[in-house]
């Protein structure tokens, strides 16, 4: 399948970054969002920690007919958010896009129990990874004059949650976020998040069934169960909310916080 020559991100350098996924029946938000921008034409460089998890986005890509490669980094340190940066502009010569994908709840506890060290990894992974790639790329699209960034949040940073790290992380996702959009409106530069409610992911149910020792089925239903809609969302309905917002459609759309969530922020209130 090849992009379209007039896609809504057509001639637009896109930085995925969290772009892998985890093994799987159903796609990851990551690759959902790849295989979009690509279909809307978009050139891609996309970063995963795993090599192997990033090439087969690379390769799932590949058929749109889009430039995409592949560079391997760990967000939490400063030293590679930087090289991230320098190679969209080394591989592309400017950066439109940076979606930033990547975030964990695997070893949160409620408050009491909450190990520090645990606490430290979480929050490096979830918030200050994201800082470090924006702060990295910020200075190509200021003197560029124009870009788009997504921060992945979770509707778990405005409703109540039994573990404390996630939350308070993605809270701070959603401040950071706005906070970025008043600091750079005046250079072109847009800053949203899009907020996740229940997605059927890999990330989202192999673990949590293993971690239980039950099925798929049986996480997939009691998720189900809570969503107005009685289904959760895929992948694909992240990385559709992801296009209009890197879209210039979006142009005029600044510091928002989208929830793509079947309603259940309305429900939970």
């Amino acid at each position: 399948m090849q992009a379209s020559s007039t896609g809504r991100l057509q001639g637009k350098v896109a930085i995925i970054v969290g772009a892998g996924q985890l093994t799987g029946d159903t796609i990851g938000n990551g690759r959902a969002v790849a295989e979009r921008f690509a279909q809307e034409g978009a050139t891609l460089l996309l970063v995963d920690i795993d090599e192997a998890a990033g090439e087969a986005t690379r390769k799932a890509v590949a058929g749109y007919g889009q430039p995409a490669t592949l560079l391997c980094a760990d967000i939490t340190r400063e030293a590679d958010c930087r090289a991230i940066a320098q190679a969209a502009i080394d591989r592309y010569g400017q950066i439109d896009i940076l979606h930033n994908n990547v975030g964990r709840s695997k070893g949160d506890r409620c408050t009491a129990e909450m190990d520090a060290g645990m606490w430290d990894e979480i929050m490096a992974m979830n918030l200050k990874g994201m800082f470090m790639t924006c702060k990295h790329v910020l200075p190509h699209m200021v003197a560029h004059g124009a870009g788009s960034i997504i921060n992945v949040s979770s509707t778990a940073s405005l409703a109540a949650r039994p573990t404390v790290t996630y939350k308070t992380s993605k809270g701070a996702v959603n401040a950071f976020t706005q906070h970025l959009a008043m600091e750079n409106a005046a250079h072109g530069v847009r800053a949203n998040a899009i907020l996740p409610g229940l997605i059927d992911t890999p990330m989202a149910i192999e673990r949590r069934a293993q971690e239980r020792g039950v099925s798929r089925d049986v996480v997939r239903a009691e998720r189900e169960a809570l969503v107005p809609m009685q289904r959760m969302g895929t992948g694909w309905d992240v990385a559709h909310a992801a296009v209009f917002l890197a879209s210039d459609e979006a142009r005029y759309l600044t510091g928002v916080l989208l929830p793509v969530d079947g309603g259940l922020l309305c429900k939970r209130g």
